[in-house]
């Protein structure tokens, strides 16, 4: 078909190069494509290479503690595909010998794996014919085809999915699904594209009809929930503060943090001071109070928004076993409190 020979004679020209492109080495493909979810190739590309430097073979990877694992992992967010990575990992040495498997079907019952990251492991390194859809094709098609279904829909995703199939070209599937991915990550970008030194302007309908900026079509999310948290970072006499391991099901969980007392709304000085007074921690405590940050630092994810404080603690003794500041870093947090913790230099 035209549209792909196109597709893949731009891509010839135009590819990264990129590591992960140099191998097809199923375990190199499969760390590229889970870390490079929800993260642009820029950002992900130094975690890509620590990752190989710590963990070359799955066989490392298996046998890391999910802590260290979770560390290397800290700023790339999403931390649900850290723990699925490493759970995959130690499924594939302990029921499969540490061979990957070989087909979309089988790639599938890895956990953190959906139909765009087992397409793209298929193709690329067992040249099945499975086509990728992630958010750069689902661009490319909507605007070259005119297509208004939405993208995040149950049907957008069949429709997109049908197409891409149709239009993947079945002698060279690999190179196919690179190459759309990599169009739609550098000439079809979801601003300012470069419509005018493009190879598929003359058939492509938003170009034509005017309609760049509509397409894709998304059904738009409910809006994020705000919620107030305030951080409790303890600093005794003898150097120690005091970091909590999240346990609970949730994005951060087996992350570390500091102490966290959540509020109803931001929270002045007299109002804390007022609310720490019942806190367990601080029970029975000679402290003083001080006020990190007088503006709530904004952290925003997916599905929530945290307006966020960290109150310091300053106190002769911890109220419960603590840790040395000066090994503060080792622990794996989340990217906010990491940012705190470089911000305020301990």
């Amino acid at each position: 078909m035209i549209f792909s020979k196109t597709l893949t004679h731009w891509y010839s020209n135009n590819k990264r190069n990129l590591p992960w492109r140099e191998t097809k080495n199923p375990y190199y493909i499969w760390l590229s494509e889970i870390i490079l979810q929800q993260t642009q190739v820029k950002q992900g590309l130094p975690y890509y290479e620590a990752f190989v430097s710590n963990y070359p073979t799955v066989f490392d990877l298996a046998n890391a503690d999910e802590s260290d694992v979770l560390k290397l992992w800290q700023g790339l967010g999403y931390y649900s595909r850290a723990r699925n990575l490493h759970a995959s990992a130690k499924y594939v040495v302990s029921a499969l010998g540490g061979k990957f498997p070989d087909n979309y079907k089988d790639l599938l019952k890895l956990k953190g794996v959906g139909d765009y990251t087992a397409s793209a492991i298929a193709s690329i390194c067992f040249n099945e014919v499975a086509a990728v859809v992630d958010g750069n094709v689902y661009r490319v098609l909507s605007r070259y085809f005119g297509m208004d279904t939405p993208i995040n829909s149950s049907q957008g995703a069949k429709e997109f999915k049908s197409l891409a199939q149709e239009l993947i070209d079945k002698k060279e599937p690999a190179e196919f699904n690179q190459a759309i991915m990599e169009f739609g990550a550098t000439q079809c970008k979801p601003k300012n594209p470069y419509c005018n030194i493009c190879p598929f302007k003359d058939g492509c309908i938003a170009f034509n009809k005017n309609r760049i900026s509509e397409l894709p079509v998304k059904i738009k999310s409910a809006k994020a929930k705000k919620k107030y948290f305030n951080f409790l970072v303890f600093i005794s006499e003898d150097g120690k503060t005091i970091l909590e391991k999240r346990e609970r099901k949730g994005i951060w969980q087996n992350l570390y943090q500091f102490p966290l007392i959540e509020t109803s709304k931001s929270m002045t000085y007299k109002s804390f001071k007022e609310e720490a007074d019942n806190y367990s921690l601080l029970k029975d405590l000679n402290f003083e109070l001080v006020l990190y940050n007088k503006e709530d630092i904004v952290h925003k994810l997916s599905h929530q928004h945290l307006y966020t404080k960290f109150w310091v603690i300053n106190t002769n003794r911890l109220p419960i076993e603590g840790v040395s500041v000066e090994k503060i870093r080792d622990f794996a947090v989340p990217i906010l409190i990491g940012n705190f913790i470089e911000s305020f230099n301990f």
